[in-house]
């Protein structure tokens, strides 16, 4: 299944139709792991090796980003949960990292190894 393209190698991943809006796929290619997300309709794919301690992030909680909601003097008054960004969380020690910018939302010095992920003829492509 793997054709060389420019030093990478491309691999079919699976077919369109198994990934749904808001889904995942974690797949091994080659000798790594990676996540494949659907989210707005783009396609995001990550190493799924957590910079922190290297965990396993792309088969964590998939969770909206929480906001503080403040009022006119700056008071915090509730939180609501921002469908707009989603995040993965590693399940080892809850490091959380945004699906479309694969970065820490504190820290984006601390970021996933994007992945280049391509879909067409109803199949989905990593190059790795």
């Amino acid at each position: 299944m793997a054709a060389k393209k420019k030093g990478a190698e491309r691999w079919d991943v699976g077919a369109s139709g198994e990934l749904p809006e808001g889904g995942r796929l974690v797949v091994d290619v080659a000798a790594i792991t990676v996540g494949v997300f659907r989210i707005d309709g783009g396609l995001y794919a990550w190493e799924s090796i957590c910079p922190h301690v290297e965990g396993p992030v792309c088969q964590g909680l998939m969770v909206p980003a929480v906001r503080e909601v403040l009022d006119e003097k700056r008071a915090v008054k509730g939180s609501v949960f921002d469908e707009s960004d989603m995040r993965i969380t590693c399940p080892w020690h809850g490091m959380e990292f945004s699906i479309k910018t694969g970065k820490h939302p504190a820290n984006p010095k601390l970021a996933l190894r994007k992945i280049a992920v391509a879909e067409g003829d109803g199949r989905i492509w990593v190059e790795v």
